[in-house]
Parts: structure tokens; sequence; C-alpha cells
């Protein structure tokens, strides 16, 4: 059997006694399966990581011990701090946890209970451990299933990967600390983010969306009058539904298919103005690029979200904008008002057909299609059993007051007709995952997820959580 020799440095002896036993198992399982027999080898995958997870932890144990720093005072930020003492603490990485000693400071002058007495350690600092001792990937790893799924689906998974061995709540725990961070500094990380897109050059146009989506909340009931009843809550909830918000920036090309979208989220209560305002900065920067891109607003019929857009775009932009109307909504409304028209359903299906090819060919179209309407006669009042009246209204207040319809110039200019970008930003980033059977959110800790999952669903993942992590690393130096 071929001898192997390495030299090992005394600070890596458990790492090279944990490759020993790791190699001795193989030998072991080698040695148990011959004969030809059928293998389980999901087991031997599973001891195979196993071992190889007691080498890692090992090896996390060896370096991060190496980060600590003994001595009676060091530097921390030009601040002067003084050894309290030295203990263990548990540091949790991909694989599990390792208990390092490791001394602590406290600020110089401080006591401790008070503003400054926190205290602190160099391995933590160095590190830049997220909260009570994750390590920067495993809190990385950890808010990304999180943002995708439940905390309880995030746990079964890392079970079954065989990795984050950690329970529910500290999946949650973890997560909201990542996520705190990246709102506290969303500003200046969305600024870095913004600036290091590269703008493809087939991007034409960009177009901007807003768009509304209902999230159930937990709030307090009103107080009920007089005494509670015998065993009731002492906290009782609601959970009632809020609209919260979501913005896409998409960049199309000539044919106005979407080539890269950013994507914004907002809770009910939350700052709605800034998202906007951030869009409009987004898009700033996007022009200062390329300034030949079209900017383009384009919306639903609500007067909400296009007073939000023409508030923030307008004294930026002035008259650079082109303002659209997502065609498929009105010709949903067309639709309805056609099978008023027609008894028939081929024959308002006819009627509807010709309204779209005059609605893509002609500039006229919508003041057209509303004369038709008035002449028709069915304009029977007002409500939602009223097709012919709302889709009058529509137009009037679409087509002909703000020709926000003139399709058919949208198609000359190559620029998007459709807003399915944040509608689709709607399902994914609020419905898919904040609305599940029973949930219910806090307006703080929602807007945590919204964060999050706004940055992984734009592809801006990995330099966004590089840029919320990053401020946690701190050098600390002998005094």
């Amino acid at each position: 059997m071929p001898k192997l020799v390495i030299e090992v440095p005394e600070q890596f002896v458990e790492v090279g006694k944990a490759m020993a036993e790791h190699l001795a198992m193989l030998q072991r399982t080698v040695d148990r399966l011959g004969g030809g027999k059928a293998v389980d080898y999901a087991a031997v995958e599973a001891a195979i990581a196993e071992g190889a997870s007691r080498t890692e932890l090992a090896a996390h144990r060896a370096v991060l011990t190496s980060l600590d720093i003994d001595v009676p005072a060091v530097m921390i930020g030009g601040v002067r701090y003084t050894r309290v003492g030295r203990c263990e603490g548990a540091y949790h990485t991909m694989v599990g946890s390792v208990s390092v000693e490791r001394s602590l400071y406290r600020q110089s002058g401080e006591r401790g209970g008070q503003p400054g007495g926190r205290v602190v350690d160099a391995v933590s600092l160095r590190a830049g451990v997220v909260g009570d001792g994750w390590l920067p990937q495993t809190a990385r790893a950890m808010s990304f299933a999180v943002q995708q799924g439940t905390s309880r689906e995030a746990e079964k998974t890392a079970q079954e990967f065989r990795r984050l061995p950690y329970s529910r709540a500290s999946f949650e725990r973890v997560t909201h600390v990542v996520g705190a961070l990246a709102v506290a500094d969303h500003q200046d990380i969305e600024d870095a983010l913004i600036d290091a897109v590269e703008v493809p050059a087939e991007a034409y146009a960009v177009s901007v969306s807003l768009d509304r989506v209902s999230v159930p909340m937990e709030e307090p009931p009103p107080r009920p009058v007089g005494r509670p009843k015998k065993g009731a809550a002492k906290r009782p909830v609601e959970r009632n539904f809020r609209m919260a918000y979501c913005g896409t920036v998409t960049l199309h090309d000539k044919t106005g298919a979407g080539r890269y979208t950013i994507r914004y989220g907002c809770m009910p209560e939350g700052d709605i103005l800034g998202l906007r305002d951030r869009m409009v900065a987004d898009v700033a920067t996007l022009r200062s690029k390329r300034p030949d891109l079209k900017i383009e607003l384009l919306c639903d019929g609500a007067p909400e979200m296009w007073n939000l857009l023409e508030e923030g775009f307008t004294p930026k932009f002035g008259n650079d904008l082109e303002r659209f109307v997502d065609f498929y909504h009105t010709t949903e409304k067309l639709s309805a008002a056609a099978h008023v028209l027609e008894e028939a359903a081929a024959a308002a299906g006819e009627r509807l057909g010709g309204w779209k090819q005059a609605l893509l060919h002609r500039s006229s179209a919508a003041a057209d299609i509303l004369k038709e309407l008035i002449a028709s006669g069915r304009d029977e009042g007002v409500g939602t059993d009223h097709p012919v009246h709302e889709a009058i209204t529509y137009l009037q207040n679409h087509g002909c007051e703000t020709d926000r319809m003139n399709y058919a110039r949208a198609r000359r200019l190559g620029l998007a007709l459709g807003t399915g970008n944040v509608e689709a930003t709607c399902k994914s980033l609020f419905e898919m995952r904040m609305k599940r059977c029973g949930a219910r959110w806090k307006e703080d800790t929602g807007q945590h997820i919204v964060q999050l999952r706004s940055l992984a669903l734009s592809d801006r993942w990995e330099p966004a959580i590089e840029l919320t992590l990053r401020p946690l690393r701190m050098a600390v130096r002998a005094a």
C-alpha cells in the first residue's frame, strides 16, 4: 500500500487527524462493498459528506482561532478597546457550529450596560460575523433560502442537502438580521448596483411600471368596549389584506422584448415615494450611460400609479417621455363591452378583433372606438355591471384626454405595449412568497423579505449581499 507522509503545521493538527479519519472511513467502506452486491450508494454519499464535514469544521476552528488577538488593548476604527477577559464562543458554519476561545474587549472608559459598553471580539469583527456568531457565507445561504420560501421549508431543504444543520428559528432570525442590514443601507447599495450595470448593446428603450398587490398583514383589532371576556387572547390580532407596491425598470430591444429587469417592492405602509424616487434615479443613471435610450411610462389605468410616476419623472425628464396604458388592460375593457353590443360570441370576437387591429395601426383608433361606443346607446349607467360605460370612461380618461392609447405610435417607435413585467413581479415578489395559507406579516419584517427577494429576482443577489455584509468586516490591531 502506498504511504503518503504530509507535514502538518501545529495549528492544523486537528485538520490532519480529521483527514486521516476520513481516509480510514473510505477504506472501510471500499472493503465492505466488495463481492458484486448491490450498493446503497446514498448511504455512501452521506458518509462521505459527514467525513468531509468533520474536516471542514476542524479547518474552520483552526482558521478562526488564528483570527484571535490576545493583547491588553486593541484599536478598532480608531477607538481604543481594553481586554476584559477570555471565553469560548460559538461560530456557525455551513456544516455546523465550532467553539473557539477568544479575547473580549470593551471600549476604554465605558462600562457594561452603557451605550458604548458592548463587548466585542477580534474574531467576529475581522471575519464579518453576522449577528450572534453566524459566519458570512452561512448567513448569506440561509437568507437566500428564506427569501425563496418559508423558514420551515428552508430547514427541511437544508436537512436534505446535509448542510446548514440549524433550526427553523435560526433561519428566521439570521434572515431578518441580514434583511435589516439590507434595508438600512439600501440607498448606498442600490447606487452601487446601478452604477455597475452594463447597458446591453441591443437595449433601445427603458420602461417604468408601477402596480399594486394585496398582502396579508397582522394588525391589532379595535379595542372592544368594556372588560375583555374571560379567556380572551391577551394580544389578539387580525389578518387584514393591504395593498403593497411593485415597480419595475426594464430595458427593451427594438422589438419591445424585455432584456433586463430591475424589480422593486414596498410593503403597504412603506416608503412608496422613496421607491418611486429610486426608480427615477436608476433610470437617470441608465440614461447617462446611453443617452439614446427612450423612456416609457407604462401602467394600467390606475390614477394613483400614474400620479406617482408623473410627479417623479416629469420634473426630471420633462417632455422626453412616452406614456402608454397597458394594451391588454384596454382590450380587456373593450372585450366586455363587445359582448354587450353583440349577442353572438362569434360576432363579439369579430368586433373586438377589429378594434384591436385599429388600435395597433391607427393613431386615432381610441377616439373612433369611443364614438362607436357612445353611438351604440348602451351607456346604461355606472358600476361593475355596465361594461360599455366602463369602456367609455376608460377611453375618455386615457385615450382622448392623455393620448396614452396611441399604440400605433408605440409600435412605430419600437416600444413595449404591455405591463407583463410588473404584473409578473407582483406574483413572484409577493404572491408566491408572502401569500401562503395562513401567512401574515408585520411591516418591518415583511420589508426585510421583500428587499432580499427583489434583489434575488433582479439577478443582483451576488453583489448586493457582498455590499450588505462588507461593513461588518473591521480591522483589529494591537494598541
